[in-house]
Order: structure tokens, then C-alpha cells, then sequence
């Protein structure tokens, strides 16, 4: 499957990013994205970038505390998973976890690990990487919808 390497030296590289990424997202809107890295890499900045270039015009809150923050656009809608705080992933199931994927969501989730095995498996997995000020992001493809989101770069 693709893999592709990004540098994001700051927040603004990070937002261009995110309409790239909306672009793919453009011709497939329904998927699961995994976003992978250490506490303060940028998951939740990227998160935020991706649903503000769908045209969201309200804050993009962190689901920290909430673990899933949804955004309904006309024809789908956005999940944003924030896992950190999961101790056990059966707490998921309690949550009604498998409503939220369907054929017309795209689910962002941070800390995917957290949820494993209950979680599906990735579309398409985003890890941040520290690299000197920025981050590398390594975007790897996992599924014939991660490389329609990847098909232009």
C-alpha cells in the first residue's frame, strides 16, 4: 500500500496538510484514519486542520475529555477520537463505540492503541514523528479507501 513522508516544520505546513488530505477525503467520504505519535506531536492540531478545511465554522474542540467529538456536514460526518484516557478497551463497547463507523463517517482517532481490538482496522494511519522543531508524518495507506485518499500525492 502507499506510504508517504510529509515535513511539517510548524502549524501552518500542518493546516496545508489537512486540505490535502480533505481533498482524498473528497472522493471517499467514509473511512478510519489513525493518528499515531507521543503527547504533544500534533494529533489533535492535524485533526483540527482536516475538519476546519471541510469548512467547519465553529471551534474544533479537543475530545480529551469527551473521547469523540462529532461534526455533521451535509452529506457525512466527522468523528474525532481523543483514546488517551482509556484504560481498557471494552470501556468502547459501553460507549456504543460501532455506531459512529459507517458509510458515511470519517473517524479520526488518536491513541489507537488504546482501543485495539475492539477498534476497525486503519484506512489509513498518520504518525508524527519529532524531527529537530517540526515533524515527519509518515502516511501510510492500509485498504483500497487509503489509497483513494492518497491518490494525488
Amino acid at each position: 500500500m502507499t506510504a508517504i513522508h510529509w515535513q511539517a516544520p510548524d502549524e501552518e505546513v500542518m493546516t496545508q496538510l489537512g486540505l490535502r488530505l480533505r481533498a482524498g477525503f473528497d472522493r471517499h467520504r467514509s473511512g478510519v484514519v489513525y493518528l499515531i505519535g507521543d503527547l504533544g506531536m500534533g494529533k489533535t492540531t492535524l485533526s483540527r486542520a482536516i475538519i476546519r478545511a471541510f469548512g467547519w465554522p465553529h471551534s474544533v474542540k479537543s475530545p480529551t475529555y469527551t473521547l469523540v467529538e462529532s461534526y455533521d456536514f451535509d452529506t457525512f460526518e466527522v468523528h474525532h477520537f481523543d483514546l488517551y484516557r482509556i484504560d481498557d478497551p471494552e470501556e468502547l463497547e459501553y460507549l456504543g463505540m460501532d455506531s459512529y463507523f459507517d458509510d458515511r463517517s470519517i473517524c479520526l482517532i488518536e491513541w489507537p492503541d488504546k482501543g485495539a481490538p475492539i477498534l476497525p482496522p486503519a484506512d489509513l494511519s498518520i504518525r508524527l514523528i519529532a524531527q529537530g522543531d517540526g515533524r515527519e508524518l509518515v502516511i501510510q495507506s492500509h485498504s483500497t479507501i487509503g489509497n483513494t485518499w492518497c491518490q494525488d500525492w
